[in-house]
C-alpha cells in the first residue's frame, strides 16, 4: 500500500493518497487540485476515487474538478444529500484498491454525514481517516448542522456514540490520521501533530477520558467559539460542488471604487506605505481563512499585491475558503494616489509608552499570559465590537506574532481610528524580551 498526507498549512488541513494495485483514492481534497495528480502519476497510479469524509465547512474542495479532470468516482456519506454525481456510502460499505479495502464506518457528530475510512491492508486495520470527528488531542465541534435541523447538543450526543461505539472499539495500535491539525476552527484544541493512533488518543486526548454521556456533551457544547461566518457558505458549495479554478477570472483593474481593498503584503511592508481604507491580511499566515472570516461575500474585492504571482497566489487561496468575488488585483507599483502608514513599534518600545493595549488573540491565547493591562477583543469579533474602542486614545495592537494585529490595526484605520500602532512580534516577541505579563 502506498500512502501520503497532504498537509496545506495556511488551512491547517490534511488530505490524503492511498494507492495499491495500480490505482488511489484521494481523500478530503482541497480546491486547487494539480498537485493529487502529479502525485499519482509520479506514483504510477491511477485516481480510481475521490473520498469525502463530511461537507467541509472551512474550505472549498476541489471533488468535483478533480473527478472531472480524471474519470474518478466522488463518494461520500449518504446523509450528505450531495448534488453532484456520487457513490452514497453507509456504515460497511467498502471500497477496493489492490490489496488494501477502505471500510467506512459512520461517524456522525461533527456533521450528520460524517464518515471515518479504515484502512484493512491484507485483512488487518492499520489506519483510520477520520475527517473531522476526531482530531489529534480534541474531536469536532458540534455545533455546525444548526441549519440541517440539529441542535449542537444533538450532534454531541451522537458524538459520543459515534467515539465510544465505534473508533474506540478498535485496536490501539490503528493510526488515527484528521482531516485538520492545529489552528483549525473546527476543533478548540487540536494538537500541533498531524497523526497519532488510537491508544495514544484513549490516553491522552481530554475528549476521550471516561465520563458520562451528559457530561461529554456538556463539555462539547459550552463556550463554544461562533463558527467564522464563511462556513455555512463553503457546506453548501461543496453539497454542489465548486466549479473549476480555470473558469474563476483573474483580471488586473485599477477600479477601486466601492471594492474592499485587500492588502496581501507583509504586516512591515504595509505599515510603510498603503492605499487608504485597505485591509490588511498577509499571504504569510492563516491568509485564507482569515479572509473568509473578514470579508464579505457579496460586496466586490480588489487584491493589492506586489507582484502578478502574489497576486494570482491570493486569488487562488481566497477561492480556497469560496470568495470569488474578486473583482481584479492592482499592484502597488501602478498606484499613483495618495498612501498612509501604520506606525509599527517593537516590545521594547511599547513598555516605555502611555498607550492602551489591545490584544487580538482568542480568549484562550489571551488567558494563558498577556501584555498588563491590555484588553480582549478577538479579531473575529473585532469589527462587531468596534464602538466599545475609544477613537482618541492611542492604542497599541498586539497578537502573537503580529500578525493578525496588523488585520486588526487596519479594520481600525478604516473605521477612522487615527490612532493605532502595530508591535513588531506580538506576545511571542514581548515574552523573548523577558518584560512581565499577567
Amino acid at each position: 500500500m502506498q500512502f501520503h498526507q497532504f498537509y496545506l498549512s495556511c488551512l491547517a488541513h490534511a488530505s490524503y493518497l492511498i494507492g495499491d494495485g495500480g490505482e488511489c483514492a484521494i481523500v478530503d481534497p482541497q480546491r486547487d487540485v494539480d498537485h493529487y495528480i502529479d502525485a499519482a502519476r509520479e506514483r504510477g497510479l491511477a485516481i480510481r476515487y475521490v473520498i469525502e469524509t463530511h461537507l467541509h465547512a472551512d474550505f472549498v474542495s476541489g471533488h468535483r474538478e478533480l473527478a472531472a479532470r480524471t474519470g474518478a468516482e466522488i463518494v461520500i456519506g449518504a446523509r450528505a444529500n450531495a448534488e453532484f454525481p456520487h457513490r452514497a456510502v453507509r456504515d460497511g460499505d467498502t471500497l477496493r484498491l489492490g490489496n488494501t479495502e477502505l471500510r467506512a464506518i459512520e461517524t456522525p457528530g461533527h456533521t450528520p454525514e460524517s464518515v471515518s475510512w479504515l484502512i484493512v491492508e491484507n485483512g488487518a486495520p492499520r489506519k483510520l481517516l477520520t475527517g473531522d470527528t476526531l482530531f489529534i488531542g480534541d474531536v469536532g465541534r458540534p455545533d455546525l448542522a444548526g441549519g440541517r435541523g440539529y441542535t449542537p447538543q444533538q450532534m454531541a450526543s451522537m458524538m459520543y456514540d459515534s467515539l465510544h461505539e465505534k473508533i474506540l472499539t478498535l485496536p490501539d495500535d490503528v493510526e488515527v490520521w484528521p482531516a485538520h491539525g492545529a489552528g483549525s476552527a473546527c476543533g478548540r484544541n487540536i494538537s500541533k501533530e498531524t497523526s497519532s493512533t488510537i491508544g495514544v488518543q484513549r490516553k491522552t486526548n481530554y475528549a476521550l477520558r471516561p465520563m458520562p454521556r451528559d457530561e461529554f456533551v456538556n463539555l462539547l457544547t459550552t463556550e463554544i467559539a461562533p463558527p467564522p461566518a464563511y462556513f455555512p457558505k463553503d457546506a453548501e458549495i461543496n453539497r454542489r460542488g465548486a466549479r473549476a479554478l480555470e473558469e474563476i477570472p483573474i483580471e488586473r483593474t485599477t477600479n477601486i471604487d466601492d471594492a474592499v481593498l485587500l492588502d496581501v503584503r507583509d504586516a512591515a511592508t504595509f505599515g510603510a506605505a498603503h492605499i487608504p481604507s485597505a485591509v490588511n491580511i498577509g499571504l504569510g499566515g492563516q491568509f485564507a481563512s482569515w479572509a473568509g472570516t473578514l470579508l464579505s461575500f457579496e460586496r466586490p474585492v480588489v487584491v493589492i499585491a506586489e507582484s502578478e504571482e502574489r497576486a494570482n497566489e491570493a486569488v487562488m487561496r481566497l477561492a480556497r475558503v469560496g470568495l470569488e468575488n474578486v473583482r481584479g488585483y492592482l499592484l502597488m507599483s501602478d498606484w499613483n494616489g495618495a498612501t498612509e502608514s501604520l506606525p509599527q513599534i517593537t516590545p521594547q518600545q511599547l513598555a516605555g509608552k502611555p498607550l492602551a493595549v489591545l490584544d487580538v488573540r482568542r480568549k484562550g491565547e489571551y488567558e494563558a499570559g498577556h501584555v498588563p493591562h491590555a484588553r480582549n477583543i478577538p479579531l473575529d469579533e473585532l469589527e462587531q465590537r468596534i464602538g466599545e474602542i475609544d477613537r482618541t486614545t492611542s492604542t497599541a495592537i498586539i497578537c502573537a506574532s503580529g500578525y493578525r494585529s496588523s488585520t486588526a490595526a487596519s479594520l481600525l484605520a478604516r473605521h477612522g481610528h487615527a490612532h493605532v500602532a502595530n508591535v513588531i512580534g506580538g506576545t511571542t516577541a514581548w515574552v523573548k524580551s523577558g518584560l512581565p505579563t499577567e
